[in-house]
């Protein structure tokens, strides 16, 4: 098995141009794929957007974990970064095998001083992050 990386670090100017996307209501094109069973109006107060980031703080990570032979992610009963209470971490709309799948990157997570977010199975911060109060904004390439 291995991790594997969705989304580390990023910009503040990107989490600014991800706000401003999630504030166009009328822009749902991705909606069927990322938030069907939420009104984009709310992805704010549901608490899947935000308007600062611990990615911008370089102290959040989203993550999978693959087998490493084939490639393949272990199946966590959603896809990254769909926006709905399927993403909870203890989401009762899944499968058993993939609340197992979901609590064994969580235990790896804890064990290695990450704090999840309990919205979203694949998002969590270092616990004692060193940068808790700087958002960066320098691009990287």
């Amino acid at each position: 098995m291995s991790l594997k990386i969705f989304d580390a670090y990023r910009p503040q100017q990107a989490v600014d141009h991800f706000v401003r996307w999630a504030k166009q209501t009328n822009d749902t094109l991705m909606k069927k794929q990322y938030y069907p069973d939420v009104p984009k109006s709310e992805l704010f107060t549901q608490g899947f957007i935000a308007k600062k980031s611990g990615h911008s703080r370089g102290s959040t990570v989203d993550l999978t974990i693959i087998n490493s032979t084939t490639g393949s992610e272990l199946d966590m009963g959603s896809p990254y970064d769909f926006f709905g209470k399927k993403s909870h971490h203890f989401s009762k709309n899944i499968k058993k095998n993939q609340q197992e799948n979901r609590l064994y990157l969580r235990r790896i997570m804890l064990a290695n001083d990450f704090k999840p977010y309990e919205n979203e199975w694949w998002h969590f911060t270092l616990k004692k992050e060193p940068f808790p109060t700087t958002y960066f904004n320098f691009p990287i390439q």
